[in-house]
């Protein structure tokens, strides 16, 4: 890829919207798979109450709209401004308490899991029916929208032609835990029939490496649930 079609794909701009400020990817097309578009808000002439506790509004209860889901609160039930990366917004925005709840959780995926998928990990990677693993450095792309192995060969795979991702963990006993030990992945490759497969496994540990392994599985993990829920938007 030429860095100018990298530049281009990274660009963003600065958007104001009825909720607040938006930093944006320049080209709607290059937008982040795990983001969430902006809710329809409930028009203020059908809300006369809280959709929360029922309050009525008048001149001293104020209506306000949760940036998230869009319903309409008092101001008690719609108090917290919490973060809301997935839309992108540069501050915290006015939240329902259900909403604010559920960004916060999202949070860590953003302070945390975002930052392991980014800095990659180094797997045994199967393509298809092939016998033989090449060893590859698999991470996420800066913008979000591939994941990037690099070893003796270079593959790119956009996370919206992603349509199966599973976990494999070993180490289970009843009551006990279990350890994130490598991945099962199907995509669509554009013009092809049937899905193409792939699987990672960490390797040996050497230098902690099958620890940040299994934690970039995790992280992993994580994402493939936020990028259902933007699909099921």
């Amino acid at each position: 890829m030429s860095s100018g079609v990298a530049a281009r794909r990274d660009a963003k701009k600065l958007v104001r919207s009825p909720s607040g400020l938006r930093m944006v990817p320049e080209h709607r097309a290059f937008g982040s798979p795990f983001g969430l578009e902006e809710p329809q808000w409930v028009p203020d002439k059908e809300c006369p109450r809280c959709m929360q506790c029922d309050a009525k509004f008048d001149f001293i209860t104020r209506k306000h709209h949760c940036r998230r889901c869009g319903k309409c609160f008092c101001d008690r039930c719609c108090s917290q401004k919490v973060p809301l990366r997935r839309m992108c917004f540069v501050d915290p925005v006015r939240q329902c308490a259900e909403c604010a709840l559920v960004s916060h959780r999202e949070a860590e995926f953003y302070d945390k899991q975002l930052k392991v998928l980014l800095n990659g990990a180094t797997f045994l990677v199967t393509f298809g029916d092939s016998e033989k693993p090449e060893t590859m450095v698999c991470r996420l792309s800066n913008n979000q929208r591939c994941l990037i192995l690099d070893g003796d060969s270079h593959h790119e795979i956009e996370i919206a032609h992603v349509c199966t991702v599973q976990i494999l963990t070993e180490g289970f006993t009843p009551g006990g835990s279990t350890r994130a030990t490598g991945m099962f992945l199907q995509y669509i490759v554009p013009g092809a029939e049937a899905a193409t497969q792939l699987r990672l496994m960490a390797g040996e540990d050497a230098n902690g490496s099958k620890r940040q392994a299994a934690a970039w599985l995790v992280a992993m993990h994580k994402a493939t649930k936020l990028l259902y829920e933007s699909r099921d938007q």
